[in-house]
Order: structure tokens, then sequence, then C-alpha cells
């Protein structure tokens, strides 16, 4: 049940208060008297257990609790704005302020991070884009609010979670260049096996397709090390005479200079990588806006 004394209000003077970070700039925001909103401010430190904003010389600064609640409290304000807004209403990008959280793993935010940046800057130059890690595939983080979009491959997700799938990849093999595997046109399975591997797994886990794969041809990698990401995988590659194995999307940027890919000796199911969302944000416009341009930028990217 709804907690009578719950006064909705406070958010909207609290998000004023931490953008003018002044009662008085706070009080011109949203209309109010200085005294109204000093009263507003002393609720809201009862509240919330901190002051919030503090003097510091002729001038007032957020303590680190207001700190941390800024972002949260801004976007708590637009989704209630949003609960109350006529669904499917039109959206003005140009003006549109908010800060979208993706989370996704190391090797999107290398191929796709900047592309997305600027597509997102060009046409709504107030939306912050905030990349979260993603140390698990579990539906956590969408329901309870902490991230918008999730990127990745579907995994352990919960059967609400809206999907939408952004591209197909696949696996190769990756050593250093000059290494003599990246002599070869075709790499034997048996040769391949034979080779010194580092795995990159979130879990630690040392078996993964390749491994199933090479098992019914009686075969096995000698995985010597686990790394936590694609990234930390290519520069111990890159310093090694190991073998790795990460997506082709990943081996196609930058961050792959230095090393060289190849087909893998064995069949791999090809990967196919999703956005995925909660259904309470299904209708947000804004939501659907930005599906839009991650579906955009990864389809041009492909």
């Amino acid at each position: 049940m709804l907690d009578a004394d719950l006064d909705l209000n406070l958010l909207v003077a609290l998000d004023g208060l931490l953008a003018e970070a002044s009662v008085a700039g706070a009080a011109r925001r949203l209309g109010l008297s200085a005294s109204a909103m000093s009263r507003t401010l002393a609720r809201l430190r009862a509240a919330t257990g901190d002051p919030l904003l503090v003097r510091a010389g002729r001038r007032m600064v957020p303590t680190p609790h207001a700190e941390a609640l800024r972002d949260r409290t801004h976007q708590a304000l637009q989704e209630a704005r949003a609960v109350l807004r006529p669904s499917g209403g039109t959206l003005d990008v140009a003006h549109l302020a908010r800060t979208f959280t993706i989370r996704a793993n190391d090797g999107f935010v290398e191929v796709f991070a900047a592309r997305l940046i600027a597509a997102v800057a060009a046409v709504a130059p107030d939306v912050r884009l905030r990349f979260a890690p993603k140390p698990d595939k579990t539906a956590g983080p969408l329901r309870e609010g902490a991230v918008d979009l999730e990127i990745g491959v579907l995994g352990e997700m919960a059967p609400e979670v809206r999907l939408q799938a952004l591209f197909r990849d696949r696996f190769v093999g990756v050593v250093r260049q000059g290494h003599p595997l990246a002599a070869e046109a075709q790499v034997d399975a048996a040769r391949y096996a034979a080779l010194g591997h580092v795995a990159a797994s979130r879990r630690g886990r040392f078996e993964g397709p390749v491994d199933v794969a090479l098992a019914t041809l009686g075969l096995a990698r000698r995985i010597v090390a686990i790394v936590p990401g694609f990234p930390a995988a290519l520069a111990v590659v890159r310093a090694s005479d190991l073998a790795t194995v990460l997506p082709a999307s990943f081996c196609a940027t930058g961050a792959a200079i230095g090393v060289h890919a190849f087909a893998l000796p064995v069949a791999t199911a090809p990967i196919t990588v999703s956005q995925m969302w909660h259904p309470r944000l299904d209708a947000d416009p804004a939501h659907r806006w930005l599906r839009q341009v991650v579906l955009g930028v990864c389809r041009d990217a492909a």
C-alpha cells in the first residue's frame, strides 16, 4: 500500500534543487517563493536523513548523497511524467533531456559505443548515455529499473523481457601477427587444439562452444589462462604465442590491431546479439526512439 505520508511533489522539488544547487534558483525554476523552497528543503532533509545542500562560502554544494541521487531523481521524475503522459504522444528529441543506462559487455562498447554516442548527439544533444558493466545475464537490473537497455545474447532472461535482434555474429580464432599459425591458409583442428589458449569468460569458465565442437573430434584445447573480457584476451594474445576465441565483430575494430583472425577449424552456432528491455518501457516514446537508434547503428555497422 502507498505510504499516506508520501508526497511525490517532493521529487519535483528535489530534482530542481539538485539541478540548481541553489534554493533561490530552484524556487525560480519551480515558480515558488524562496521561503517555500526553504521549507521544502527542510522536509527533504528530514525524509532523506541527509543535508543534501550545504553552505560552501557564498554558495551551496551538494553532499555526496545528493550527488548520488541527482541522476536517479531526474530519471525517476521523467518516468513518473511518462506514466501521466498520453500513450504514443509526440516526442521532440531535440529537446529531450534524459540519461539512458545501457548494460553491455566490453565487446559491444568497444565496437558500437562511439557510433551510438555520435548518432544520439546528432539529434538529441541533451541525451546522455551511461554504459554499465555486465557481469551476468540476469533480468534483475531491467526489472528494478537500474538499466534501460540490455545488450547481448538472450541467456537467462526473464520471460517477460522484450527482445529485438540487432545483428548476427560468429566466433573466430585469434593469434598475434607473426604467429606461425597466421601464415596457414586453413587451420587444422588438431594443430589448433594443441596450441596454448587464453579464454575470455566473465564467469571464469574453461569450456565454451568451441570446446564442445572439438570434443566431437576427440580433441580438447589446452587452456592455460582465463581473463574476464575480450580486451584482456587480446592483450594477452598480442604479447604471447597463445590463441583465443572472440566474436568477429570485435576483431573488426581498432582494438584488434596487431592480431590475426582466422576461421575456426570447427563449426560453432552463430551468435544473435539482441537488445532487451522491460515491458513497462514498451510504450515510452523516448525509449522507443533509443531502441530505433541502437538498431540503426548496429544494422549499419553489420
